[in-house]
């Protein structure tokens, strides 16, 4: 049964709630609220009980109409450029929303910088709204904080303004767009496979290597809903685990879309009995996708990015949207290079995981957008030119799915007609794939294959 909306966070860990109230527009605003609540009070204790006036000079303080009249001016303007500021919202959002994808309005909206401009906004109307209806029961005749504050208060909103208006025209620029969606990407690369994994990690390679459960009987748990993978305990999951004496295999990746009854975990069993129900407990399937653990989604949003761009001829949206996703195959290449197994603190194998090679990201990114370019000959030589710098500055395991990519990438674009600007410079990156990758015979077959494409 799905859970509340407000419930559903108290069954999340400290990480996916973060991340899912960062995703929320009300969250920052209501703690600006209570600033100003709590502003609002101590203002009219000052004015109201401690009598500051009292101490000031004549010149500085404000009479009770006067005030009034101040605050309510005041709060006409904060009104205005909050809906100012709602208005440039609402049409970052369309823009995101058409131009390149409804994806993009959930990065635009957990931004910091747009949860603080939306914070001061509520709160800056709250405080002035306050400040009216102290004033308008108060029979004090004399203010000093309540008209100073209020001022500054509205000061900083229309400021606010200006960053804002600033932040939104800045962040709607292609190359930031997709700056951010990488180091969205790269921070989950850093915390999930680095911070999490990386103290668990095994030095064997992809088979068990604890032959005492090699004759051990493979049970299976099932997932208990539909959704796709969104995070896994897996410091939890490896403690559960030599705390019932089993060796658990995890059947699907993260941000993979299981059925109900679907296979989740494997499991070969010592001699403890042990309730199934809490590893499941321990990973999180929901309806939606999340950047949380899941590096693909990362790639896939920089992949519709580009996708968009070429539908829209917008040349340079691709070019710029596959440097970004050359830089962060680079580090999912460096970081997925690992064993999938992983261990207990005393060195027992307790975790498997499902482990896609780097032709699998090679695929996901690339794969799609050469799909989508066709006949498009300057996508496929910047493919290849990307293709060349990661066989020049990755680790030669991946050099054999490089080329494997670059060659077949070569020989479904055969069946088009070439300028011989065209087919120079795809040939150029080509060749040097080849050298980087130790397949230089193999080249000179693409070449010729290729040369007898060009217009004569």
């Amino acid at each position: 049964m799905k859970k509340p909306d407000i419930q559903r966070y108290f069954f999340m860990t400290k990480r996916e709630r973060r991340n899912e109230l960062n995703q929320t527009l009300w969250l920052m605003p209501l703690r600006y609220i209570g600033v100003a609540l709590a502003l609002s009070v101590l203002s009219a204790f000052f004015d109201t009980y401690l009598d500051i006036h009292k101490h000031l000079p004549d010149g500085m303080v404000f009479n009770g109409p006067t005030t009034r009249l101040l605050i309510t001016t005041l709060i006409g303007g904060v009104l205005t450029l909050s809906a100012f500021t709602i208005n440039s919202l609402l049409v970052a959002l369309t823009t995101l929303s058409g131009q390149f994808s409804s994806r993009m309005v959930l990065n635009f909206i957990s931004e910091p910088p747009t949860q603080h401009v939306l914070g001061i906004f509520n709160g800056s109307f709250i405080y002035v709204l306050l400040n009216i209806l102290f004033l308008s029961n108060s029979s004090n005749e004399v203010y000093f904080v309540i008209p100073l504050f209020s001022v500054m208060v509205t000061f900083v909103a229309a400021v606010t303004f200006i960053y804002f208006v600033n932040h939104t025209s800045t962040w709607l620029q292609v190359h930031n767009i997709t700056s951010n969606m990488k180091k969205t990407t790269r921070n989950t690369i850093r915390s999930s496979l680095l911070e999490e994994i990386g103290p668990y990690r095994s030095t064997v390679g992809e088979e068990y290597s604890d032959e005492r459960w090699a004759d051990r009987e493979v049970n299976t748990i099932y997932a208990r809903r539909s959704g796709h993978l969104q995070s896994a305990n897996f410091q939890k999951i490896i403690e559960e685990a030599k705390n019932d004496d089993i060796v658990i295999e995890l059947r699907v990746s993260i941000g993979q879309f299981i059925l109900e009854n679907t296979p989740l975990f494997d499991y070969r069993q010592g001699s403890h009995t042990f309730d199934e129900e809490k590893y499941r407990k321990l990973v999180r399937v929901d309806t939606k996708k999340t950047e949380i653990q899941d590096l693909e989604f990362g790639l896939e949003k920089l992949v519709e990015v580009a996708v968009k761009g070429l539908g829209n001829n917008d040349p340079l949206t691709v070019n710029n949207t596959l440097y970004q996703i050359t830089e962060l195959l680079k580090e999912i290449g460096n970081a997925t290079s690992f064993s999938p197994i992983l261990v207990d603190d005393e060195n027992h194998v307790r975790l498997r995981l499902k482990h896609d090679g780097f032709d699998y990201f090679l695929y996901k990114s690339y794969g799609y957008i050469r799909e989508y370019a066709s006949q498009n000959s300057t996508v496929i030589i910047t493919i290849m030119e990307m293709l060349s710098l990661l066989a020049e500055s990755m680790n030669r395991k991946v050099h054999e799915d490089i080329w494997d990519f670059a060659e077949s990438t070569i020989k479904g674009y055969q069946k088009y007609s070439l300028y011989k600007e065209d087919c120079y410079y795809i040939l150029k990156h080509l060749k040097a794939v080849a050298a980087h990758t130790d397949h230089t015979e193999a080249y000179s077959q693409l070449e010729e294959m290729l040369s007898k494409k060009v217009f004569s």
